[in-house]
């Protein structure tokens, strides 16, 4: 059964001991059974040497973290435990700075850290088609143009021109956030795909802006357009006041937390902002528990900064 915290002091009573820690990852990790996650067998034996099993298939030893993300780590898994739940806790997430002086870690391993607990909720934050009144728009991640040296200036305002890197995004209120980082830029066909990727076409209203790339949409006779240009910003149940809301938000975990994000993996940070936003009318503890179940599949340090 997962442990209940309500604050980070209980979690690091709870987790005082880093046995207790170990015991219940294994505890939410094999809660349909053991198995082994070189072959998937369900007969394990216990060694003799703590925390260590054996395959009886394979005849493979390994611990209780193979297979995770937490696999290879030096870390205590109770230090894990509170990234864990200052990452799930922060409305705009956490530098890994910040992490680093906050668990007594280098910034180098809180950073690795962030990663690897991004890429466990990679999955976890989308799983089916929105079908309510859905917002689709668009922002552009990046540094301002102004304020590069000038042989680094690209012009123009926004967009690729200007340097920075587009995010498409859709909401249904009251509902899940979905966002996609478009390096390519984003045009009609981008526009289309990422629709009919993440919107039923039964779904209640789907309102864009005036953008060029949603005027060819189709396969959507709900589609509304509200048009900014001139002065446009509701038009009966018609607005992206809520999708704006999500960039707002984005917008504040970049610039005041991260400060700067390479576009190599403005895509995690995206991503970790909508598993958070998917699940903001959870508590403190089911968020962190969240992660704690689904922690399946390794990401290494070569494969972050390849």
């Amino acid at each position: 059964m997962l442990k209940q915290f309500k604050t980070l002091q209980d979690l690091c009573l709870a987790f005082g001991d880093n046995q207790v820690a170990i015991d219940h990852f294994r505890a939410i990790r094999w809660k349909n059974g053991e198995f082994c996650p070189h072959c998937g067998h369900d007969k394990i034996y216990t060694l003799k040497r703590k925390n260590i099993y054996r395959c009886a298939q394979c005849h493979t030893n390994f611990s209780i973290t193979v297979g995770t993300i937490f696999e290879n780590s030096k870390l205590p898994l109770r230090v894990w435990f509170g990234a864990i739940w200052l990452l799930t806790n922060h409305p705009k997430g956490i530098a890994s700075t910040t992490l680093a002086r906050d668990l007594g870690i280098t910034q180098k391993s809180a950073w690795f850290v962030l990663h690897r607990l991004r890429h466990a909720a990679r999955t976890q934050s989308f799983n089916a088609p929105l079908t309510g009144k859905v917002e689709i728009d668009e922002t552009y991640v990046g540094g301002r143009d102004y304020n590069r040296h000038a042989e680094k200036k690209k012009g123009g305002r926004g967009g690729l021109g200007s340097g920075k890197t587009p995010v498409i995004g859709a909401i249904e209120r009251k509902g899940d956030v979905v966002a996609s980082v478009m390096p390519q830029g984003i045009g009609w066909p981008e526009a289309q795909g990422f629709v009919d990727a993440v919107v039923s076409p039964k779904a209640e209203l789907l309102v864009t802006d005036a953008h060029p790339a949603y005027a060819a949409i189709y396969g959507y006779p709900q589609h509304e357009v509200v048009n900014h240009h001139i002065g446009e910003y509701k038009k009966g149940d018609a607005h992206t006041n809520s999708i704006e809301s999500v960039w707002a938000l984005l917008k504040r975990q970049i610039v005041g937390t991260h400060h700067w994000v390479s576009p190599k993996h403005l895509q995690q940070y995206v991503s970790e902002m909508a598993w958070r936003m998917n699940r903001r009318a959870m508590t403190a503890e089911e968020r962190a528990n969240a992660i704690f179940t689904a922690v399946e599949g390794r990401l290494t340090y070569k494969a972050l900064i390849a």
